[in-house]
């Protein structure tokens, strides 16, 4: 996992953009082709997947989940995070 690894991009204002796969085997972020993808062992209902996307996208930018707004994607696997 990318633990702190995207602290760069924890500008506030700034949006993220990420990939999710629930019911993947294990928790994990991962940068492919410029694309952040989170993979996350949960099952994607009641927007439980979603928290633990935005659980691990804080821990990996080095910012308090409360500091994460999902803005775009609450049922879709393209998700965008607003900082601040």
């Amino acid at each position: 996992m990318l633990k702190n690894a995207l602290n760069h991009l924890a500008v506030s204002g700034a949006e993220i953009a990420v990939r999710v796969t629930p019911k993947a085997s294990r928790n994990d972020i991962v940068m492919r082709d410029g694309v952040i993808c989170i993979y996350v062992t949960t099952v994607p209902e009641s927007g439980k997947a979603t928290a633990d996307v935005q659980k691990m996208l804080a821990k990996a930018l080095g910012i308090a989940k409360s500091d994460l707004t999902l803005i775009r994607g609450t049922t879709s696997r393209d998700k965008v995070f607003k900082i601040g």
